[in-house]
Parts: structure tokens; sequence; C-alpha cells
């Protein structure tokens, strides 16, 4: 099963996809780890993409598109991932659905985590106020100004993904206000039934 997890930051992908990943034994790929394998690898990609990144640039889309390529082609994703933080633009969906075609594999769902952003602010304050009362150092990225930056750029960049799924009948949307246990559970119920109709 191959699947996309969406969501503004803090609504909890990263806890989803490190379970799923557990639970069906499937990686879970990020474009940021996949090339850090590259690198660690010393490729002949890796040492292309090497001194880009240490110098805090950006990889272009070409080299984004020969990394995905070689990593969906690794034996680890024969039965399936889970691209997490892989797709943030309409021309990552594109490049991603042409790696996948090339590959006769296609993307099975996309799962949204629809949450209140405000709440999402009204938790990150809460967390903060918890961590300073324990005398514990707050995490630099862990403060209001980032995390409503994060969300603007998620709206402006990434929300349009959502639409462009729906067209094509892959997006299913679960409440992610829930608890963890309950929005593993509404996912788990989406997972199970594509499962099910791909046997």
């Amino acid at each position: 099963m191959i699947l996309i997890l969406l969501g503004p930051p803090g609504a909890g992908k990263g806890t989803q996809a490190k379970r799923i990943a557990h639970q069906r034994g499937i990686p879970q790929l990020s474009t940021g780890d996949m090339l850090r394998e590259e690198i660690a690898s010393g490729s002949a990609l890796g040492k292309k993409v090497g001194p880009i990144m240490a110098a805090g640039g950006l990889v272009s889309d070409e080299i984004i598109e020969k990394v995905l390529t070689a990593r969906f082609k690794k034996p680890d994703c024969k039965p399936g991932f889970i691209l997490d933080g892989a797709v943030r633009t309409l021309g990552q969906a594109e490049m991603i659905d042409r790696v996948l075609r090339k590959q006769k594999r296609a993307l099975d769902v996309v799962v949204e985590l629809v949450v209140d952003e405000e709440e999402l602010v009204n938790r990150l304050r809460k967390r903060v106020a918890e961590t300073v009362a324990a005398g514990k150092p707050v995490r630099d990225d862990d403060n209001e100004e980032t995390f409503r930056k994060r969300q603007a750029a998620y709206r402006r960049q990434t929300a349009p993904l959502i639409p462009f799924y729906q067209e094509k009948g892959k997006l299913r949307k679960v409440d992610g206000m829930g608890n963890v246990a309950e929005v593993a559970a509404a996912i788990d119920a989406i997972l199970d039934q594509f499962a099910a109709e791909k046997r």
C-alpha cells in the first residue's frame, strides 16, 4: 500500500506515520531522510547532493526525482510505503505520480488529518507552559510565531493538494482532533478497507 498523510504542522502526521510503518511493515519515507541516505551511501547522486545540503541550498526537483526513483525500487518498498513530508507542492505530487507510473505502480490513498489550527496553537501554548513549569528546555521550533509561519506555508503550498487528490478520488478525511488512539482507529479503518479491496 502506498499512502500519503496530509495535514498542517502539529496535526500529528509524524506520530501516525511511525505507527502505520511499524504496524504494516512498510517504510516511512521523507525527502530529507532519502537525501541523507544517498549522501551516507557515497553514491554519485549523494556526492552531488551533499554540498548543496551542507550549504543550506535547495535540492532541485530533478535530483529529488532521481532519489525517489532509486528509493522506490528498493526491496523494502515492494509492499508499499508512506510518504511523510515528501509531497508539499502540486509539482511534487505530479512528480511522484510520474515516478510511480514509470514503475507501473500507483498511489493508493491520501489521508488528510482535518484539524482546527487555532486549537493546535492552544495545544502548543499549553505544551510550552507545561515544559517551562517542569523546568525543561523548550524546543526552538516550539514557539507560536514559528508555528503560525509553518501553518501559513502549509495553507499556501500544500493545501492545494487537497482538491488535487479529491478530484482523483484518492482523498479520505479523518478528524485529527481526537486523541492518538481515536485518530489511529479512523486511519486504520480506511487502510483496512483499501487492503481488503486490493486482495
